[in-house]
């Protein structure tokens, strides 16, 4: 007689009490399975369980026993889900016990999304080390620029050592290249950077990928129906959300969520690319997912956060249940960038097509996004619906991320497109909106090195399709020529920083900027949900305007001459907060004056590529 999963346990190995450890895979596809502990020389039968599940209880089990499951077949291959892989993909799983760390952040209860800016960073390129550790020294550096929540990239174990993280395929174990040498602890190193981070009052989001698994090292297959072929996505099989044995994949993927949550002590998850995510169910993962992590925010009384990447512009992702929708906590707008990017590049290629000219920037400020029911060129299809009403704290908004700048051919940050005035204004509209910003390691400063894709597979044919679909992806945009072999080390060695720069001009003058913009945000509290008015100006400017306290007017010009704004509104005395134009920031101008006066007519001269932000007390003048 089978067993039962009425006291639910957890998948992969985990440490019960002394020496005891419990093994729980899902391997419907074969009718035994062994534990085969590969020091040992000594393997175990497992119980068979209800709905294909398996179990096995060992004593006396060393915390970092190596092991592989034995399936009917005779295969031996790592636990889905394994908690380390120190010899990579195709190697032995191996125990850990996370609950052995002593953490030290009892008292951190987390971060609102009000307020926050994000950090994203690659843990393989950000240091020379390109470890955890290796992060933490740079932790007060981050503080002091004004960074709340640092946002890794996938860091779910991939192929050899060099990847962006999107190919994993063990996503409850991380990466072994990035915890350091086995004698720091494996993955104790995630922890110890987590709880430093904390101890410095950073929040860490982590991106987690689940729409797809990466193809080398992938062997879900021979455990059970982990994937579907009723869908496709662009980067490899569909997962299985909603046929059959889609209860156990669901199961799956939330625990792993939980996981990270709960024993890694994250804060948020920010989840890759949900629009590859199919579930036509009468309750859609996301849904499920998002009840489960606010369940368990609950019961730690810690704050925590699902994020969504999505490719959609559909608001049901940010509604609640009882408006038919999965009640993430936010969500990434890409119209932001893409507005941005093409207003001060003037690229028009690729899904820059859709963008041009103010208008789209301006509906996006007002809304969260841009296409909300719009015919689009480049989909050649209406697409979107209106997210009106939702608080801007809940979009986050970038104006270079690693999408953005490491699927271009050459990888080329923004910086090395526009000019220094450019790149000071695209910072100034992201810190200076209403939305919740996210730099990518580097912009704050400028950093000359580009972000190219990168990996280090060990098949030559996944390494040419792998080359070929690169080129092909740029075709679209005319730049399929000259794309840098993903394979290559010179490609990652490329990729990393040289935060060495911080010191020299000009990049020491933009990284003050930066941080300037960072301690204005905060000072004014422009990541709260005041009422904002946005208006057009001449035909290549914005106005962003809001009334608390204090009455603060921000006045962007993206066009390439000088714009004289003419709104009596503006009219009266003001405090100047910053001018990107003022030498003091390298720019053309003398320093503008500290205090100015704006005669009746509400006359102001705004530079080419440029920004001015005033306020006044709320009682004097009226809103715009």
């Amino acid at each position: 007689m089978q067993g039962s999963l009425r006291n639910k346990t957890l998948l992969g190995a985990t440490r019960l009490a002394d020496s005891d450890w419990q093994f729980l895979v899902w391997a419907p596809n074969s009718r035994t399975v062994e534990v085969n502990f590969v020091d040992r020389k000594r393997r175990i039968e497992m119980e068979p369980l209800e709905r294909g599940y398996f179990r096995a209880t060992v004593e006396d089990l060393e915390p970092n026993a190596r092991y592989l499951y034995r399936l009917e077949d005779g295969r031996e291959l790592p636990d889905p889900a394994s908690r380390f892989q120190p010899e990579g993909v195709h190697g032995p799983s191996q125990g850990f016990d996370t609950g052995a760390f002593e953490w030290t952040d009892h008292s951190w209860r987390g971060r609102p999304l009000e307020g926050s800016v994000f950090y994203e960073l690659h843990v393989g390129t950000y240091t020379r080390e390109g470890t955890f550790e290796g992060l933490i020294p740079h932790l007060p550096y981050l503080v002091d620029l004004g960074i709340t929540t640092i946002e890794l990239m996938p860091i779910a174990q991939f192929p050899g050592s060099r990847n962006w993280g999107y190919d994993g395929v063990y996503e409850f174990a991380p990466q072994n290249s990035y915890c350091g040498p086995q004698a720091l602890g494996g993955p104790h190193a995630l922890q110890k950077f987590v709880d430093e981070a904390h101890a410095h009052g950073l929040a860490v989001a982590l991106d987690v990928v689940y729409n797809h698994l990466g193809p080398e090292g992938n062997y879900l297959n021979a455990y059970g129906a982990y994937f579907t072929d009723l869908y496709r996505t662009p980067w490899g099989q569909a997962l299985n959300f909603d046929g059959a044995g889609s209860d156990e994949v669901r199961r799956f993927f939330i625990e792993n969520a939980l996981y990270w949550l709960e024993d890694y002590h994250v804060d948020a998850l920010r989840l890759d690319a949900i629009h590859g995510i199919f579930d036509f169910g009468a309750r859609h993962f996301l849904a499920e997912l998002k009840a489960a992590v606010s369940d368990l925010s609950k019961r730690l009384g810690r704050r925590l956060h699902l994020i969504a990447e999505s490719d959609l512009n559909d608001a049901r992702v940010l509604h609640g249940p009882e408006r038919g929708g999965y009640g993430i906590d936010a969500q990434w707008s890409d119209d932001f960038h893409h507005s941005v990017h093409s207003l001060l590049t003037r690229e028009r290629t690729g899904y820059y097509l859709d963008f041009g000219g103010i208008d789209p920037l301006i509906m996006t400020l007002r809304d969260g996004w841009f296409y909300s029911g719009q015919y689009s060129r480049h989909r050649e299809r209406h697409y979107g619906n209106s997210p009106c009403g939702i608080a801007p704290s809940r979009f986050v908004v970038c104006d270079q991320n690693h999408d953005q700048v490491g699927n271009r051919a050459a990888g080329e940050r923004l910086s090395s497109l526009v000019s220094f005035e450019a790149a000071k204004l695209a910072a100034g509209i992201t810190l200076l909106s209403p939305f919740t910003p996210l730099l990518f390691m580097g912009e704050e400063y400028g950093e000359t090195a580009p972000f190219q894709y990168f990996t280090s597979h060990g098949d030559p044919g996944l390494i040419e399709a792998v080359r070929k679909g690169r080129r092909e992806e740029f075709a679209a945009f005319g730049w399929e020529e000259g794309v840098p072999d993903p394979q290559d080390e010179k490609t990652f060695c490329r990729s990393k920083l040289d935060h060495s720069l911080t010191a020299v001009e000009p990049h020491r003058t933009m990284l003050g900027f930066y941080r300037e913009l960072i301690q204005i945000r905060k000072r004014y509290d422009l990541g709260g949900d005041a009422t904002q008015t946005v208006k057009l100006l001449n035909e290549s400017g914005v106005l962003l305007w809001r009334e608390t306290d204090e009455q603060v007017a921000m006045l962007f010009n993206f066009g390439a001459a000088e714009m004289v704004v003419k709104l009596p509104e503006l009219a009266g005395a003001w405090s100047t907060v910053i001018r990107s134009s003022d030498q003091k920031w390298r720019g053309p101008k003398a320093d503008s004056p500290p205090e100015t006066t704006i005669p009746a007519a509400g006359e102001v001269r705004l530079p080419a590529l440029s920004l001015l932000m005033l306020s006044r007390a709320g009682a004097a003048g009226k809103s715009a």
